[in-house]
């Protein structure tokens, strides 16, 4: 059992001990709540997360005290986003997060991918991909299986080809002047994202260092479905709250009014390939 999974169960033990004080059972609650009874049983025992709007429905038929409110929707805001160090998910290699990613990948519908300092990894070239993982394994201390994990994130990349998915790739021009290789790499690794351009069900975009943007650029995430995870230095985050996953899709969109594609993102690639 995961840490969050522990975390989840001990938060629907609260959660059941609210209802048993009012005597009701769990069908009774069900009713009273227009819920199927299944889930009254699946918030308790830990096996579905509890949203928002849940935990303001059972406060309210178990009578619960505001103060006590409050604390819950914090604690379940806490519950909502997992924080994994990379340091002990990574310690074997960086393989595993990459066909970790893959599954997460198929499984969604819609992938939003948005960075600025780094081209994403769905959009990577092998050499270029290589130096990441090199880099990354030197700075963090882990295990340098770089060949494997540059073969998993190549195979990652086989998603870009499902036109049932809808794909953005937004990048900062800001990532594509950073010399991560030598520059006949970087020319190569600019060539793969112009061949991006013009493919039916992928928007790919640059944002422009001379284009003002909508919000401050504080860090790249990415965005499955109702998922977003988020890199820093140390450790990825990742969000299931509602509000909070909104929040990234509602940026993701306001970014994309200031950047640059088609025709116009071609030409940022062929000018930094010149330089």
């Amino acid at each position: 059992m995961t840490d969050f999974d522990k975390r989840r169960r001990e938060f629907g033990d609260r959660l059941r001990r609210l209802r048993e004080q009012t005597g009701l059972t769990g069908h009774q609650f069900a009713e009273r709540a227009q819920w199927g009874q299944p889930k009254v049983s699946k918030l308790e025992t830990g096996r579905q997360t509890p949203t928002d709007s849940d935990i303001l429905t059972w406060c309210q038929i178990t009578g619960t005290a505001e103060d006590t409110r409050e604390e819950l929707r914090d604690a379940l805001r806490e519950l909502k986003i997992r924080y994994e160090s990379w340091r002990r998910s990574q310690r074997g290699g960086s393989r595993a997060r990459q066909e970790e990613g893959q599954n997460l990948e198929q499984a969604a519908s819609v992938i939003r991918a948005v960075d600025f300092g780094v081209v994403p990894g769905l959009a990577q070239i092998p050499d270029y991909a290589r130096e990441v993982f090199r880099l990354y394994s030197e700075l963090n201390g882990t295990e340098a299986d770089i060949d494997d994990a540059v073969a998993a994130r190549m195979r990652r990349q086989a998603v870009l080809y499902d036109t049932s998915k809808r794909i953005e790739i937004l990048v900062a021009e800001a990532a594509l002047r950073y010399p991560v290789c030598p520059p006949e790499t970087m020319r190569s690794q600019l060539d793969r994202l112009t061949s991006l351009i013009g493919i039916t069900h992928i928007r790919f975009g640059i944002l422009p260092l001379d284009q003002r943007l909508p919000y401050m650029p504080m860090h790249g995430y990415w965005l499955l479905d109702d998922l977003a995870l988020v890199e820093n230095i140390t450790a990825e985050i990742r969000i299931t709250d509602e509000d909070e996953v909104a929040t990234y899709h509602t940026l993701t969109d306001r970014l994309w009014t200031a950047a640059a594609e088609g025709d116009d993102a071609r030409g940022i690639l062929r000018r930094l390939m010149e330089t």
